[in-house]
Formats: C-alpha cells, structure tokens, sequence
C-alpha cells in the first residue's frame, strides 16, 4: 500500500457532527484496511459562535475568511485533501479552493455520486435555511440532474431543530417525530429519497426511522474522504 493521505477537516461547526466525521473516517479505514489502522487526519476546530452569528447577519464574507485560514492551516499542516465539516459552510467552497492548491471534497458532490448509483431522480433536501434557500448546495444537485424538494411550510421548523437543539446535543423525541413526519409528507409528494443536508441531521433520523432512502451527508462524506486518502473508490 502507499503512503496514505492526510484529510484535513474544517470542523466544529458544529462539534457534536465532528466527533461522528472522526469515528466514520477511521471507521472506514479500519474497514478497509484491517487490523490497527485508522486515518491520518488533522482537525482544524472552528469556534461556532462567531460563525453561527455571522450567518445570521449574512455576513458571508466572515464566514469564508474563517474557512480559507482554517483551510490554509491544513495545507500548512500537511493535507492532502480538506473536508469542510459543515453543509451550509459549502457556501465558501470556492473561496476554499482559491485560497489553497490541494483539493477540496464537496460535500454536495460526493452524496451526488451516492445519488446518481442508486439511480435517484426526486430527491427531498433538510438543512439549515441557508443551505434550504440559498443556490450555492441546491443549484450543484439541479444541476446534475436531480429534482430537489424542499419542505416549503417547515424550513423554519427544521433550522430551529438544527441550531437550537442538536448543535447543543440535545435530541428530543419529540423533534424526531416531526423530522420523520415532513420526510413522509415529503415522500408523499414524491420524494424518492431524502439528504440530511446538515451534518448534525444524522443525529436524530437515521435509515431506520424511515422508508425512503436517507443520504446522510456527514457519513457520506466521511466515508469517500477515507477511500480517497488510501486510493480507493466508493
């Protein structure tokens, strides 16, 4: 085997998802590997605070500058590959690669790839209200090809669930129930599938919990960041 890859992680945003990034890479490693492996990996921890607030501003710019110096010191630190741990963050995904020469894996592409394998077409997005509303992660899905669904009437009821619980590590039975009843109100209008397009999503609804397909997006990540730092594909 060569040399394995370093993953650098943008991470924090928040901390509760980057704890699950580390587990599925060296998960996936281990897997693939066997025996004592697990991933070379540095984590970039971003202070959420500052950034949670500046989205609400939409005081973009603050968010990308804190993306490109987090990424600049993965390069610096030897990555090979950085990961930003956070879908809304992929707002800054162009910023990142300007402001550094290794390569950065989108989160939106690598579930696009998972998409088009299981040969879905009508595909229900949950998210923060940025990444529901805005075009920098729906317009990348558009334009691959995907019809992408939004729960018009819950956007609020899902970002609230996202900011104000599972990013302070609360998981509410009561929030998972209404998670599971916009999926299936979803998939009642014809959804095929549905993303959790906040990497804290996974959290509270897992594949279980539902009857069509569930991507969740920091598994998806995770898992094609530690293929692609031994060489291997998905």
């Amino acid at each position: 085997m060569t040399e394995m890859k370093m993953i650098g992680l943008i991470g924090g945003m928040s901390w509760e998802s980057t704890v699950t990034y580390y587990q599925v890479i060296n998960e996936t490693i281990r897997r693939q590997l066997g025996g004592l492996h697990s991933a070379r990996l540095l984590i970039h921890s971003i202070d959420f605070a500052p950034i949670a607030d500046a989205q609400e501003k939409d005081d973009w710019d603050t968010c990308a500058k804190a993306m490109e110096d987090a990424a600049v010191s993965l390069e610096k630190g030897g990555a090979d590959i950085i990961l930003i741990g956070a879908n809304t963050m992929h707002i800054a995904a162009g910023a990142v690669e300007k402001a550094v020469k290794i390569p950065l894996l989108h989160i939106a592409e690598a579930t696009i790839l998972r998409l088009h394998r299981d040969h879905i077409h009508r595909i229900a997005l949950l998210g923060t209200k940025y990444t529901m509303c805005k075009d920098f992660y729906k317009q990348k899905l558009i334009d691959a090809g995907l019809e992408v669904m939004i729960p018009e009437d819950d956007i609020d009821t899902v970002n609230d669930i996202i900011y104000n619980e599972l990013c302070l590590g609360i998981c509410r039975k009561e929030s998972k129930a209404e998670l599971q009843r916009i999926i299936r109100e979803m998939q009642e209008s014809g959804a095929e599938g549905v993303i959790l397009g906040c990497t804290e999503l996974g959290l509270l609804v897992h594949q279980s919990d539902c009857e069509i397909p569930v991507y969740d997006t920091t598994l998806i990540h995770g898992e094609e960041a530690a293929l692609f730092s031994i060489g291997r594909d998905s």
